[in-house]
């Protein structure tokens, strides 16, 4: 790998990332074109998953992508949907060298792509900043190869480890720095999550806010009796932002007539346990299209999400004050016998955020 592949396939994952959370059930794929050493075209894939990233640095680039290098963050796809295959693009604009991590898992592509390039005779090079790739990505990769989306569970708690004092007070346990941080990582995500106790508690609106004109990510209510307040923030809303409710196979049907009349999308979903099978949950979620998800809690969701072993990253913001052990903890029982059979996570990151620490882990 030269250092302009790497320099260059660089900018295109970062202009991948821009559209995290935007572009569900598509991968969110950058893409540069480089003639002799200048970039010529950038793109990323758009709002609602159209057009790729690929066409857009093409119509940039112009005919100074002919003979150019093109470096996309993944494999261009080959089959034809709502638009034509992005290979075929970079064939017509005279393309002569694709830079790419590694081939699209979507069974619809899954090397398709760069087989059509080098019939055209066009030089392919992967493996190139492919870890990077792998986590910008895993999301839509794990949707294709497990059915379900990555789930990142954020949690903003007390020194120690409370997010709410015993009567349920919790407004607010972090400042305004980390705060906006969550609403940044909201916006990353297809969806943010919750589970119902925290639903009734704290009426959440789910939104991002004050990040200027964005797609809003999906509201994710699990309730398994559908017991939740009609005249909430969410019901409220639900025809203005999309609002899914994951909830078990016995419920009233007048609850289930009254939700769906007001808008929000119903998911029926496995019991075990006498709670909504956190699995269950997430393959239907990867059904609908989703590919990332942020879980704000409780406690109950939180817990179960981590005992089945399907929290991918964790996102910490720690508060400098002490609530004391009639406080609500963050996660509800897990029932360890042994700290060997807690889940364990690797440091990425840590941050200071006005007075609260951002601690970011990964599946270890």
């Amino acid at each position: 790998m030269t250092g302009a592949d790497a320099r260059f396939m660089a900018l295109a994952l970062s202009l991948g990332r821009r559209g995290m959370g935007q572009c569900a059930p598509n991968p969110a794929v950058g893409c540069v074109i480089v003639q002799g050493g200048r970039i010529v075209g950038r793109g990323w894939t758009s709002p609602g998953g159209r057009p790729h990233a690929e066409p857009q640095a093409l119509a940039q680039a112009g005919e100074l992508a002919r003979g150019a290098t093109a470096y996309v963050s993944l494999e261009p796809c080959a089959h034809h949907g709502q638009t034509p295959p992005c290979a075929e693009a970079l064939i017509a604009a005279g393309i002569a060298r694709v830079v790419a991590p590694f081939d699209d898992n979507d069974p619809r592509v899954a090397g398709r792509g760069f087989a059509m390039l080098r019939a055209a005779g066009i030089e392919v090079r992967t493996g190139v900043m492919a870890e990077q790739a792998g986590r910008d990505l895993a999301g839509f990769l794990m949707r294709n190869e497990i059915g379900r989306p990555l789930v990142t569970l954020k949690l903003a708690s007390s020194f120690d480890g409370r997010i709410a004092t015993a009567t349920g007070h919790s407004q607010w346990i972090t400042g305004p720095e980390a705060r906006r941080v969550v609403h940044g990582l909201r916006a990353r995500h297809d969806a943010v999550m919750v589970g119902a106790g925290t639903a009734r508690a704290d009426d959440p609106q789910l939104t991002v806010r004050d990040m200027g004109a964005r797609r809003q990510p999906v509201r994710v209510v699990v309730s398994r009796r559908l017991d939740l307040p009609l005249l909430s923030n969410l019901a409220r809303t639900a025809r203005d932002v999309p609002l899914w409710l994951c909830h078990g196979p016995h419920v009233d049907p007048a609850l289930v007539k009254a939700w769906q009349g007001i808008g929000a999308l119903l998911l029926p979903c496995e019991v075990t346990q006498g709670q909504v099978d956190p699995a269950s949950v997430l393959h239907a979620l990867g059904a609908e299209g989703l590919t990332r998800v942020f879980c704000e809690g409780g406690g109950a969701l939180a817990a179960s999400l981590l005992s089945a072993g399907l929290v991918d990253e964790l996102v910490g913001f720690t508060a400098g004050f002490a609530i004391g052990a009639e406080g609500l903890p963050g996660v509800g029982a897990l029932g360890l016998a042994r700290l060997d059979e807690a889940p364990r996570y690797r440091l990425v990151e840590t941050r200071a955020l006005g007075g609260d620490v951002m601690h970011r882990w990964s599946r270890a």
